[in-house]
């Protein structure tokens, strides 16, 4: 169970592959590009490295051998008899090879030299065990037969190089097709292998400068192009991030949108409910107000007293008066409930215009005292702007006059920080703000129309301290409004 249990816990979950491609793509493109840009760079480099080393190494060493190639040939082609009729070589010809190889240069580097027949006989060699002997030509021989000389560093693998072997020294065996002066038939090849230490110093300078050529090469190369990706990927990473933002900011919008649409379909609704209700209470002051006048003074004409033609003057006259004062109040009250519907011509005015013009008709219509507090601020309005104060003074105002008696009524307008507040209050007996019948239509389609354009609409009032009413409007979100 122990064991079990030991191998239970080093068992670790295999990551699923569309994980590891769900993190491969959130890495940057620079990082994408560092990973898979390294990793091919290296596999390019060592490919190249391999290549180029190894055609370095086939020149070096087929030159390197040409060279010495060319010595043998001059050196020892002239010493040997007609190859092509010599089963094997006179003590002579012998003597004058052994004293040749023996002597200068080549005799220090030498570590063997075999001379071949086409069947694969030894007619010469400087280890003479190895004379007549025959063995299957290998490849390398069978080439210089045809005519081609073979070159090879440190591949002596041959069964009849038992003693290159054991040298233990870097060998270049070089296999050279020995050619009858006058015919240029190959008849003979000459295998000698050489001591190439000074050659495979050379060879390994010349792989270090090759390996190191092409590792410079390709560092400069992918330096360049990480350069490159990196500017590009910090350039798409600042635009991924910026449309990022708007793609948010556009989001916002989209939401806003959406919650001003379903504002305004909502505000239609009440707007149409409380159009319903202001037709209602027009209705109600014509029946209450000139109608009732009017009902009053068609009775008068009808009585008895006008009618009879015993009335005494004085008391006729009393009676047409008494009519006369009831339609005169009557058309008072038409033009005051047309006026309330009219707006006079605000327009051109600016907000302090408004603001007197309104006051000033309060003031001309009830008698009461209105104090008006403005600011130097000139404030460039809409028409519904203007619109909505002028209706939001008019209606509080008649509120006030009408509920509270119009004790101390004042509006004071400032301007802070691009918005426009208006503030209307009394010193009435004030009210329960929550205890608003659902039937007014007054401060209900005051907080309909401020909050259609963007405003913000509050009522403080308390019973005993008065009633104070405020409004605010936004300079921008009525410039988006208008």
């Amino acid at each position: 169970m122990l064991n079990v249990a030991r191998g239970a816990k080093l068992e670790r979950p295999v990551p699923h592959p569309s994980h590891l491609v769900d993190r491969w793509l959130s890495k940057s493109l620079a990082k994408q590009f560092l990973l898979t840009g390294g990793f091919v760079s290296v596999i390019a480099m060592l490919l190249v490295g391999l290549l180029v080393t190894r055609l370095i190494e086939e020149a070096v060493t087929r030159n390197s051998a040409a060279s010495t190639a060319l010595y043998v040939d001059s050196i020892i082609a002239p010493l040997l008899p007609d190859m092509r009729t010599a089963e094997e070589l006179d003590d002579a010809v012998v003597r004058a090879l052994d004293e040749t190889l023996g002597l200068g240069a080549l005799g220090r580097r030498l570590v063997s030299f075999r001379i071949w027949r086409p069947d694969g006989t030894i007619l010469y060699a400087n280890d003479k065990s190895f004379v007549g002997r025959r063995f299957e030509p290998n490849e390398n021989l069978r080439t210089a037969f045809s005519g081609e000389m073979v070159a090879e560093f440190n591949r002596v693998d041959e069964p009849e190089s038992d003693t290159e072997r054991r040298s233990g020294q870097p060998l270049l065996e070089i296999y050279n097709p020995i050619l009858q002066p006058w015919s240029g038939e190959v008849v003979a090849v000459s295998q000698f292998s050489e001591i190439a230490t000074d050659f495979q110093r050379s060879l390994n300078h010349a792989r270090f400068r090759s390996w190191l050529a092409v590792a410079v090469t390709t560092l400069c190369f992918f330096l360049t192009l990480s350069m490159i990706v990196f500017r590009g990927s910090r350039i798409i990473d600042r635009q991924r991030a910026a449309l990022r933002r708007r793609v948010g900011e556009l989001s916002n919008l989209l939401a806003q949108n959406k919650a001003l649409h379903e504002r305004v379909r909502r505000a239609s609704e009440r707007v149409a409910a409380l159009n319903e209700g202001h037709l209602r209470r027009i209705g109600a002051e014509l029946h209450d107000g000139p109608a009732q006048l009017l009902a009053l003074a068609a009775l008068q004409l009808d009585s008895e007293t006008l009618r009879h033609a015993a009335t005494s003057s004085s008391k006729l006259s009393h009676e047409v008066s008494t009519i006369k004062s009831h339609l005169d109040e009557a058309m008072r009250e038409i033009r005051s409930i047309s006026t309330g519907l009219v707006l006079p011509q605000i327009e051109s005015a600016d907000l302090p215009e408004i603001l007197d013009r309104v006051v000033r008709a309060h003031r001309e219509r009830t008698g009461s005292k209105v104090s008006l507090t403005c600011s130097d601020t000139p404030l460039a309005l809409s028409p519904a702007a203007k619109i909505c104060i002028f209706r939001f003074v008019q209606e509080t105002l008649n509120n006030g006059y009408r509920h509270g008696g119009g004790i101390n009524q004042s509006v004071k307008q400032t301007f802070q920080d691009g918005c426009v507040s208006i503030e209307v209050s009394d010193d009435g007996p004030g009210f329960e703000p929550d205890r608003i019948r659902p039937e007014a239509i007054g401060l209900a389609g005051l907080r309909e129309r401020i909050e259609s354009l963007g405003g913000r609409f509050m009522v403080e009032a308390s019973p005993g301290n008065g009633t104070r009413v405020c409004m605010s409007l936004k300079i921008e979100e009525m410039e988006r409004t208008s």
